[in-house]
């Protein structure tokens, strides 16, 4: 499944693969003046490729090295010939086979290898300029992608929601909090984010203030409740209700519980 919106010079393309007549889960790329901004899954890979032959691409991206960001790279390099560019962090990790949960096969499959080369500090395109951001926290090897003249930022998945609730375990709630940091601090009139799932918000400073506040809030509480000697599964169900479906869904992989964990390491601010 393949849906688009527009939003001034940037084309949203919106994946999914459907089961049984469902959509079982959406991420988002973006096309903008030639540069193709992350891939999708490997289960919409041909889709998007069949999808993408209508337009003049010249060069893509990957935001981070996960399989729903990079799954139609090698078949984009075979169809078009395009140069792939990537964190320096993710180039050998999207150069080999992942590991995947039952639920990422399901869902995403499995990226075939592919050779992207290091990202530079900045893409220019014909009509824009791209500064390339270091933000890890939600993977090693996440970049986002600022034009400062158009306020865009293309967050990959730094930034999801202002209260998230669920996260994997290698996820790091304070170098989420310091990519976002580094993101306020751009010099930009504006922020406009472009999320990987089909969110583009357009005041991204008041969003990503509302979710570092949300997260000191979160690791502020948890903390009390544990000095008090609340367990980690007391302290999801106090501050969020408990974990819902995610993780027996995922094998464990997102929940509240993992976000919690991180929260409780959080440097005090």
């Amino acid at each position: 499944m393949i849906e688009t919106n527009r939003f001034e010079d940037v084309l949203q393309i919106n994946m999914g693969r459907e089961k049984d007549g469902q959509v079982l889960y959406r991420v988002s790329a973006y096309l903008v003046d030639g540069l193709l901004i992350d891939t999708g899954c490997a289960h919409t890979a041909f889709e998007l490729v069949d999808f993408l032959k209508d337009f003049d691409v010249n060069l893509a991206v990957n935001t981070h090295y996960h399989e729903d960001h990079v799954g139609a790279n090698r078949l984009l390099q075979e169809r078009f010939g395009i140069n792939i560019f990537a964190h320096k962090d993710s180039v050998p990790l999207i150069n080999q086979v992942p590991e995947l949960y039952p639920y990422q096969e399901l869902v995403w499959g499995y990226p075939e290898p592919s050779e992207v080369g290091c990202i530079p500090e900045s893409i220019e395109t014909n009509h824009f300029h791209f500064d390339v951001i270091d933000t890890p926290g939600h993977s090693l090897g996440h970049v986002a992608l600022v034009e400062p003249r158009k306020g865009w930022c293309f967050t990959g998945d730094l930034f999801v929601a202002e209260r998230p609730k669920v996260i994997r375990p290698e996820e790091n709630v304070q170098q989420i909090i310091e990519s976002m940091e580094s993101l306020l601090d751009l010099p930009t009139k504006d922020l406009v984010l472009f999320t990987s799932v089909r969110k583009v918000v357009e005041d991204g400073r008041k969003a990503i203030r509302a979710c570092i506040d949300y997260l000191r809030d979160i690791s502020r509480q948890a903390k009390e409740l544990e000095k008090k000697g609340h367990s980690i599964k007391d302290i999801v169900k106090i501050l969020v209700g408990g974990d819902n479906l995610f993780p027996e869904l995922t094998n464990g992989q997102f929940s509240s519980e993992n976000m919690i964990r991180s929260a409780l390491k959080l440097d005090d601010a």
